[in-house]
């Protein structure tokens, strides 16, 4: 170490130098100085602006925490449960505070969450996972494979009634330990895996809930999830509605505490009453508005953010009810003639994407070589080359078949969806240019599904269909699902299809599942059992504010928070060695 001495010693001479210095420039004439200060200055200003840039060169701008966000959303919430939620709001809320072994991300991957890990066995069987050890509850507590056991024994309880019931039925639970829980499968089901997204429930907290009180608990309103959100507060009007809640990051989320660290949720009755919010800033953000009222957002300098949704908007024909369906060349005239663009510019503001298949286009198995366009005048020409000719006093196309004279005529069936009735009117011109007579029906939702979707009670049906990440269209198409409960509401049978699907079901080799997919897009094409429409988009109204949001590949609006996490407002310049 050095002495005082030799720092006395060391500081004399700076101070001689610094001396020495002054009386040199003392020394210039008037014109010297002025000479040295400006290459002086010059100097100064360059060195500075080098280390600048060169500082500018190791930094980089990166989210930091801060700030908040307020977001409204139509409906209120009821059951923030991840075995009970039904309605947008409450899976809204859900998304925010709950997770579960697995998550889904915006790129259409599953990655583990509270899991740290997990495999599957040779034979497609056995599915097992390991905890992480830093996994705990927004309220302290350490979520063990106890409280997953408990979620999955309680979705399958009678009395509970658990929309998630069907996807545990037969499948064993074993508790290895604390950490580790494996999950048996009677048959190889490559799908499964997105089952383990399941929200899971607290055990400490729900296994003192009797069954017949658990749609009652205070904790479906008022919820403690592992998510990366957790509830701060709840605001209700004077009825008990709830209008608010107030969330706050939870700082010990598996993926990572949340960059927003305060977010609120407000809840609106209706489409009126939430954009009449935005417009008055009440709120920052909306979504799932009609098409029209985002175009008209989008007009006013809103920024919009929206994405295909994987559902399939389509015609769905019934065989069994109309004789004409089993024309194949009348099934496809009236594919060839319908005019999908038009549908997507005048109905949906261009919020969507026409399709001509049942998978969507978005997905990682859409054939490309499936595609169409509409061609009115192809489409007369298929009915007459098949018979259907004009009878000059109807105006509508009829054919004699074994000495029987069959007019085209049938009746298309839909929601009162105003969309939807919109698009059946559209459908309905469509197919009377080509020599149809077309008759529309419309029901109320719920009516339609009860008593005329279940019993198959419809000749040509606008419908649509959602189509799962895990993109197992079983329930859809194959031969056993034609009746109610299955969803195969073409009536549709096909063996070669039925063997795609099974075989699709039963692994998880990607090579073999393409492969069954491309084979079964080509069938459906061939046979054309429905007309395919649309595709519609995910709408979302956001500030510019916000950043590093991914919507990608979402099922469902609560989706749009998969990557919340990943959000942020502020930012901050770091060297880049740290940002590692």
């Amino acid at each position: 170490m050095e002495s005082n001495n030799d720092k006395f010693i060391l500081r004399r001479f700076y101070l001689s130098k610094l001396e020495k210095f002054g009386n040199l420039i003392k020394s210039f004439s008037l014109t010297e100085k002025v000479v040295f200060w400006v290459l002086f200055f010059c100097l100064a200003v360059s060195t500075l602006s080098l280390i600048s840039q060169i500082n500018k060169n190791f930094l980089i701008n990166v989210p930091a925490k801060g700030g908040n966000f307020t977001e409204g959303v139509v409906g209120s919430p009821r059951f923030i449960n991840p075995l009970l939620a039904i309605s947008n709001a409450d899976r809204d809320i859900l998304a925010l505070v709950y997770s579960g072994l697995m998550k889904a991300t915006p790129e259409g991957q599953l990655i583990p969450d509270l899991a740290e890990s997990y495999s599957i066995s040779e034979d497609g069987l056995t599915y097992t996972f390991i905890l992480r050890d830093d996994a705990t509850f927004h309220d302290g507590t350490p979520v063990t494979t106890e409280d997953i056991g408990f979620t999955i024994r309680t979705s399958l309880d009678n009395v509970i009634k658990s929309p998630k019931r069907a996807n545990w039925e037969g499948v064993a639970v074993n508790i290895v330990d604390e950490k580790q829980i494996q999950f048996v499968l009677k048959t190889p089901y490559s799908p499964f895996l997105e089952n383990t997204t399941l929200g899971i429930l607290p055990k400490h907290i729900w296994g003192k809930i009797d069954p017949e009180q658990f749609a009652f608990s205070q904790f479906n309103i008022e919820p403690i999830g592992s998510g990366p959100y957790k509830i701060t507060s709840t605001k209700m009007d004077s009825s008990g509605i709830l209008e608010r809640y107030e969330f706050k990051s939870f700082n010990n989320y598996t993926l990572g505490e949340p960059y927003i660290p305060n977010l609120a949720i407000k809840f609106y009755p209706n489409e009126e009453t939430l954009i009449n919010a935005y417009n008055k800033k009440a709120i920052e953000s909306i979504n799932t508005i009609s098409p029209e009222k985002a175009k008209k957002l989008e007009e006013a300098g809103n920024r919009i953010e929206s994405v295909p949704l994987p559902r399939i908007f389509g015609i769905f024909f019934n065989q069994n009810k109309n004789s004409i369906f089993t024309d194949a060349m009348v099934r496809k005239a009236l594919n060839k003639s319908i005019d999908r663009e038009k549908i997507i510019s005048q109905v949906l503001s261009g919020y969507g994407t026409p399709i001509y298949g049942p998978v969507p286009t978005t997905s990682q198995y859409f054939d490309e070589s499936i595609e169409g366009e509409t061609d009115v005048q192809e489409a007369i020409d298929i009915l007459e080359d098949d018979g259907w000719k004009i009878n000059e006093e109807t105006k509508v196309r009829e054919k004699t078949i074994k000495k029987i004279t069959t007019p085209l005529e049938l009746t298309l069936t839909t929601s009162d969806a105003p969309e939807l009735k919109t698009i059946s009117e559209m459908v309905k011109a469509d197919w009377e240019k080509i020599g149809a007579k077309v008759s529309l029906k419309i029901f109320e939702s719920g009516d339609l599904n009860q008593n005329i979707i279940r019993p198959r009670e419809y000749d040509a049906l606008l419908f649509g269909e959602i189509i799962g990440r895990d993109m197992d269209l079983f329930a859809f198409w194959h031969s056993s699902q034609r009746n109610d409960p299955g969803l195969n509401i073409a009536m549709y049978t096909n063996s070669s299809v039925d063997k795609s699907l099974e075989q699709t079901r039963a692994t998880g080799d990607e090579d073999i599942r393409k492969d069954n997919y491309t084979k079964f897009q080509k069938e459906i094409a061939k046979d054309t059992p429905a007309v395919f429409v649309y595709s519609p988009d995910f709408i979302y109204v956001m500030p510019e504010k916000i950043k590093g949001i991914s919507l990608g590949q979402i099922i469902m609006p609560s989706e749009r928070f998969l990557d919340v996490h990943n959000w942020y407002i502020e930012t901050e310049n770091i060297w880049k060695i740290f940002s590692k």
